[in-house]
């Protein structure tokens, strides 16, 4: 029988090498994951800003103009699911409501010099935590807050703590996780008013100098706030100042001056803004304020008649310009959040931004629910009349951009922050 020398291997025992290799590949392993842990990829967003790097502070310390840009297509889609997501009005639930052409999920918003990342969630709960974020306004105030839910909710669980008002006007969701409070309020024109109804008048009445309550009486509470005007104001309606009729828009029958709205829109602005300046500047609390832009409906023909928006893609660079009603809305708000930037500067913690998506949201009549404002309206067949929302947003869909820039502009403020301390 051939016996092996002690001394000699095995012709089929592993080399030394091999059997070292085991032992240096879990001698590496540790290193490896304190590598990553101090230096992780570059592309992953941080969580907490506090950790950036100085090239990372660079960027995101330089102002960018996020109006100036284009819709390009995006492979990733969208952060969170129409069917999953439980803080959706129905009527924006495209998805679930059977739109069959799912294109519109897939295109971010590039601007031209410099970069919008994807959304972190949990970025935003970071940077809020211990906050009360108040969203004011119409529906498209709406529309952004239950965009910003969803996303968040793929991160951290919101809890409906209240609600009051018929169709959700009136809701607050709380996110234990971070103590972050979210609010929503009804207040279409910002000020006090009296929405037309079956059993009052056929036209809405502002008080354009006195604030509407509902959301005033509750600004020692909020942290930040954005506020979102504008559909409600092509309404009929009576305008009053200083307890006397100012004037009216489209009143006929009525004997008061027709002045339009747009001086009315302005004069809204200017005390909602004075308000929130005077009573958080004057107790020292400080708050964020945010006004997003007018954002355009895409009906082709009447709203109320044959309207409807049936393109599928966002619209090229220089194919959509930016004019008439839309460009003089987007003017006035413009026009009234520069002049009071100036003033806040005197404030401290005060800090007031514009939140500009006109223009970004111009580009995208593919992005709303048109006939799927209801469910399957042509299960039946195609009927002659069906009437068509093309004034707000699919869920998922583009309002999600408008959160987006909310998080870098909140993101930058606190890196400001960072560098003064």
């Amino acid at each position: 029988m051939d016996v092996m020398s002690p001394l000699k291997p095995h012709p089929n025992s592993p080399s030394p090498t091999k059997k070292l290799l085991p032992f240096a590949l879990y001698a590496l392993l540790p290193i490896a994951l304190l590598r990553f842990y101090f230096h992780p990829f570059h592309h992953l967003p941080p969580n907490n800003p506090t950790i950036l790097t100085k090239e990372e502070e660079i960027v995101y310390g330089t102002p960018c103009d996020y109006t100036d840009g284009r819709w390009v297509h995006d492979k990733m889609g969208p952060l969170y699911n129409g069917t999953t997501c439980g803080t959706i009005k129905d009527g924006q639930n495209c998805i679930s409501h059977g739109r069959p052409d799912l294109d519109y999920l897939y295109w971010r918003w590039r601007p031209s010099q410099c970069k919008l990342p994807r959304f972190n969630p949990n970025t935003f709960l970071h940077l809020l935590s211990n906050k009360h974020i108040a969203f004011v306004g119409d529906s498209m105030a709406r529309n952004q807050l239950e965009s910003l839910l969803c996303m968040l909710a793929t991160a951290s669980n919101p809890n409906l703590v209240y609600r009051d008002g018929e169709d959700n006007k009136f809701r607050t969701w709380h996110f234990a996780s971070h103590n972050i409070t979210i609010s929503v309020y009804w207040s279409p024109f910002l000020v006090k008013g009296v929405e037309k109804s079956k059993a009052g008048p056929n036209h809405n009445e502002l008080y354009v100098d006195t604030v509407d309550e509902k959301w005033g009486s509750d600004l020692d509470h909020i942290d930040m706030i954005l506020l979102s005007i504008g559909h409600w104001f092509l309404h009929p309606a009576v305008y009053y100042e200083d307890g006397l009729v100012l004037g009216c828009h489209y009143c006929p029958g009525l004997n008061h001056t027709e002045i339009g709205f747009y001086d009315v829109m302005r004069k809204a602005l200017k005390t909602a803004l004075k308000t929130i300046i005077e009573r958080k500047g004057a107790n020292g609390n400080g708050i964020d304020v945010f006004l997003a832009t007018f954002s355009p409906s895409h009906f082709e023909g009447e709203w109320d008649k044959a309207g409807a928006c049936p393109k599928t893609k966002p619209h090229k660079e220089g194919e959509k310009m930016l004019e008439g009603m839309d460009a003089d809305m987007r003017a006035i708000e413009v026009e009234e959040i520069e002049a009071v930037k100036v003033n806040a500067k005197q404030i401290e913690g005060l800090r007031i931004e514009m939140l500009d998506v006109t223009k970004l949201s111009l580009m995208r009549p593919d992005g709303h629910p048109g006939p799927y404002m209801y469910p399957f309206p042509f299960a039946n067949g195609v009927r002659e009349r069906v009437q068509n929302d093309c004034v707000h947003w699919c869920l998922p869909g583009p309002v999600d951009t408008w959160n987006q820039i909310l998080l870098e502009v909140i993101r930058k403020w606190s890196i400001q922050s960072r560098r003064k301390e």
